[in-house]
């Protein structure tokens, strides 16, 4: 498959106002696409906006990701682009601790956003999306939706679950001209895990990188045109480690 030109690409990227959401931004304007940047923070968001270069294409919309009526007004959005080449489904929330002092209120707030708001924003943006350019959906997932930690059970069951929609639906996103491409990074050094449910103190890096660094990989996974992205090699070593080695992947993630 062509590499993939970003230039004049009609882009969503969701979860956009920090992290790896923001550094997507910056790096998508830089290579000449038109964005639709959404979070629930609007400061920040406006902030992104007004950082980006005078005179490029950038929408921002604020609001809750979960909320049926802010995705219609992502899709109003993209409709008055005339529509949407790539989908990136980035938003998220993390979740720390032990299950036995976590409750249902938590868990239900992970899975709404991690789960089933890119579902539902995918679901609905399905029809313009058919229409654009090489349309591709993007899910950032995490490498715990391929290795679990202890934990951090409410987190990666949402992420699992995304892995497991991912891998039932690609199919047919493809036989509809679609592609879906996966993205599982480890830790980044963003302001992911300052807005996580629990305790920040027991978050275990693992192989942490930049949201820029981040970023860059998946925009390279992106013009390649992959369907799944594990990175950076500490990642794919705790991977490999649960497939090759449970015991010793086992000790190593023990809880501390």
């Amino acid at each position: 498959m062509a590499t993939r030109k970003l230039r004049g690409a009609r882009v969503l990227v969701t979860g956009a106002s920090s992290g790896i959401g923001r550094a997507l931004a910056v790096q998508l304007v830089a290579a000449g696409a038109r964005v639709i940047v959404t979070a629930r923070r609007e400061a920040e968001l406006q902030q992104l906006a007004a950082d980006l270069e005078a005179g490029t294409d950038c929408l921002a919309i604020a609001g809750d990701i979960t909320s049926p009526e802010h995705r219609l007004q992502l899709l109003r959005g993209c409709e008055s682009w005339g529509g949407l080449d790539l989908l990136i489904n980035n938003a998220g929330i993390g979740a720390i601790g032990p299950f036995r002092e976590s409750d249902a209120e938590r868990l239900r707030q992970v899975m709404e956003v991690n789960f089933f708001a890119p579902i539902e924003l995918t679901r609905l943006l399905l029809p313009i999306l058919q229409r654009g350019d090489r349309p591709t959906v993007v899910l950032i997932g995490s490498v715990l939706a391929l290795a679990a930690v202890p934990l951090k059970s409410e987190y990666c069951a949402s992420k699992h679950a995304l892995h497991g929609w991912a891998e039932s639906v690609g199919p047919e996103l493809r036989q509809a001209g679609i592609e879906l491409l996966e993205v599982h990074p480890s830790t980044t050094a963003s302001e992911f895990f300052t807005k996580v449910l629990g305790d920040p103190s027991q978050q275990r890096s693992l192989g942490a990188m930049t949201p820029e660094v981040a970023a860059t990989h998946i925009l390279r996974a992106i013009r390649r045109g992959r369907r799944q992205a594990v990175f950076p090699l500490a990642g794919q070593a705790l991977v490999a480690l649960r497939r090759w080695c449970p015991p010793l992947f086992r000790w190593v993630t023990r809880p501390q």
